[in-house]
């Protein structure tokens, strides 16, 4: 027989959170409690990572310098807050930033490469803008 979180999360969770709220601890679903908020912690850095991805659209604006246009200055802008929302929601992560950026650059050069036609080797191995100068509001890359 297929347990309940199996069957149906949604009620799963609903009955998790009532247990815990009763503070019926002897009859939650521990084991899978832990492992969802383990997910939740692991979701939130994917979110960290997947947001630096599209800011690093700043490859394309400093590599692409005729094809700038207001699409992508506002997708950096829209990125640019909605960091600034996740960090703020999720103080913790800040020390994870080194670590985020460098797995969102190695995305974001696939993802550069593929959209702008350009080899690999046009781009810097590494990331070459510090995590303050994405966030910069004022910050924009000049041409390669």
């Amino acid at each position: 027989m297929t347990s309940l979180y199996e069957r149906d999360f949604h009620a799963w969770a609903n009955e998790q959170a009532g247990l815990l709220r009763a503070g019926n601890l002897a009859q939650a679903d521990l084991p899978n409690l832990i492992e969802e908020i383990e997910s939740m912690g692991r979701s939130e850095k994917r979110e960290l990572v997947n947001r630096l991805v599209v800011l690093l659209h700043l490859l394309k604006w400093r590599y692409q310098p005729g094809l700038r246009g207001n699409s992508w200055r506002l997708s950096i802008k829209e990125q640019r807050i909605r960091l600034m929302t996740h960090l703020a929601d999720n103080p913790s992560l800040k020390a994870k930033l080194d670590d985020a950026v460098t797995q969102a650059y190695r995305l974001a050069l696939i993802e550069a490469e593929r959209e702008t036609g350009l080899p690999e080797s046009t781009f810097p191995a590494t990331c070459p803008f510090s995590f303050s100068q994405m966030m910069d509001d004022a910050f924009w890359p000049d041409d390669a």
